[in-house]
């Protein structure tokens, strides 16, 4: 073979490996049932903050424990516990993502930026502000 066989032979070894790398670094949503089936491999999820079960939260006693319940679309419940302090306005979330592991019934959640919180838009259309605000410029 020749020289230039070999150095492209070498390099397209190294892409594929790389690319196979870098797929395993890709993740998806799972739903809690599909989660707990996963039981202790890092999964993301996507849910809602489930409002009629108490969030447990006292910064005196631990100010790194937080806890919470969580349903996701298909209407399947888990409890939450995340290791960090509470996200300011947490309680003011539409959905939150969430990446952790499950322990049994519980999502763990270990690493500091393991919660991103989706707040409400502050710019949805509300027919009787855009009201207030056209009187208030005329």
């Amino acid at each position: 073979m020749k020289r230039t066989h070999i150095i492209l032979l070498v390099f397209i070894a190294i892409s594929i490996g790389l690319l196979v790398s870098f797929m395993g670094n890709l993740s998806t949503y799972e739903t809690i049932a599909s989660a707990r089936q996963k039981e202790g491999k890092n999964v993301t999820i996507i849910a809602r903050l489930d409002n009629s079960k108490p969030m447990e939260y006292n910064p005196v006693k631990d100010p790194n424990y937080l806890s919470f319940y969580i349903l996701d679309t298909l209407g399947s419940q888990a409890r939450v516990v995340y290791h960090y302090g509470k996200p300011y306005d947490m309680e003011k979330a539409e959905r939150v993502v969430l990446k952790g592991k499950m322990n049994g019934d519980v999502f763990e959640i270990s690493q500091k930026d393991g919660i991103l919180i989706k707040c409400p838009s502050k710019y949805k259309d509300d027919p009787e502000m855009a009201k207030k605000n056209l009187n208030k410029t005329q």
